[in-house]
């Protein structure tokens, strides 16, 4: 074990120790979290002390919580009772018996198995001059000494609380399949014959930081020139949870100056390079510590509970002489899996706009 998290209450009673605070979600089973609470008994005065483990919803800032207005939903909450002990214990995981050496004989094991329905933690990046936690979703360890688990009429001193924020965590899948592929024509005023546009990537998924080869193919019959190639990455947010609220935001873009003539053709591949680091003073784009998310739905599971899904676009552009030619692709980027794969296909999109030419 070559690092410990620990928490301690104010009073000193009671302290948290959790072995790591990632804990991956493999779309079929989630990483059970466990942990021991090390309990003072002389200080509980005929008190019991609980730990719980909380998957909680923030759509709000801490500020306005002091006006009585709740900005937080717990979506789900499991308890147990660590002391006195009661019932029977499951047996201890390698984690807990390394923590148990450090905690001595006042350590009591806790487990909780996290629910496979539940979302992922991801949060919507605040812009600078906010403040307080940002919108999203978080997990909460969290012990704490009473006479109930949760008594709505009792109220639980700080100093007799210890907790600790944890993050559940999804990694891609570590096969992949082809990427997608989108193609569009389009006809234009005073022409018989149209653009056409053809764009692929080579997988469906895309590890944060890995260039991304954007297959382009112009097929350019009429007798205008293509002026500019413009690649465009979309990430777009869903916040399911207190409303059906779907937005978008750019996270790299570039213009490429390649001139197609009228009647002529071409074929080439462009690199782009979405990273987080440039995006950090764009409010309300979705992030997961120091990368962009991706939400990963097992079959069957509600949608509806997972709070925020994300996913990403690959746009093309065609600035042309007297109008634009837009083809879509929807592809992933998310994290590198260190465990077993898990195969989960990237729809492809297309969408048809026009731009005037600048």
């Amino acid at each position: 074990l070559c690092r410990v998290y620990k928490k301690t209450s104010g009073n000193e009673s009671i302290a948290l120790y959790l072995g790591k605070r990632d804990f991956v979600d493999h779309v079929e089973s989630v990483d059970v979290v466990d942990g021991v609470i090390k309990v003072d008994p002389a200080e509980l005065d005929g008190r019991k002390v609980w730990v719980y483990l909380a998957c909680a919803f923030r759509y709000g800032s801490d500020d306005l919580d002091v006006i009585g207005l709740s900005f937080r939903k717990d979506i789900w909450v499991k308890r147990v009772q660590i002391y006195p002990v009661v019932g029977t214990k499951p047996a201890n995981t390698p984690m807990q018996e390394a923590l148990l050496k450090k905690c001595g004989d006042q350590g009591h094991p806790f487990t909780f198995t996290i629910d496979t329905n539940l979302p992922c933690s991801v949060g919507l990046q605040p812009a600078p001059e906010d403040a307080g936690k940002s919108c999203g979703v978080d997990y909460e360890v969290k012990a704490y000494i009473a006479k109930e688990a949760d008594d709505p009429d009792e109220k639980i001193s700080k100093k007799d609380t210890c907790r600790l924020i944890i993050r559940k965590i999804q990694f891609a899948p570590g096969k992949v399949g082809a990427g997608p592929k989108a193609d569009i024509s389009k006809n234009f005023m005073m022409s018989d014959k149209p653009v056409h546009l053809e764009a692929s990537i080579e997988k469906e998924l895309y590890f944060h930081g890995d260039p991304i080869p954007v297959n382009v193919k112009i097929n350019n019959e009429t007798t205008k020139v293509v002026k500019k190639i413009k690649i465009t990455v979309e990430q777009t947010t869903e916040v399911l949870l207190y409303q059906s609220d779907k937005y978008s935001k750019t996270v790299f873009t570039e213009e490429f100056a390649e001139e197609i003539k009228g009647e002529s053709t071409l074929e080439k591949t462009f690199t782009v390079i979405p990273l987080l680091s440039n995006n950090k003073e764009k409010r309300g784009l979705a992030v997961d510590v120091s990368e962009f998310p991706k939400t990963y739905i097992r079959p069957g599971m509600d949608k509806g509970m997972q709070g925020i899904m994300v996913s990403y676009k690959i746009k093309v552009n065609l600035l042309v002489s007297s109008g634009g030619l837009l083809g879509g692709l929807t592809t992933m980027c998310d994290h590198a899996s260190p465990g077993p794969p898990h195969l989960i296909s990237s729809p492809a999109g297309l969408s048809d706009t026009s731009h005037p030419d600048n």
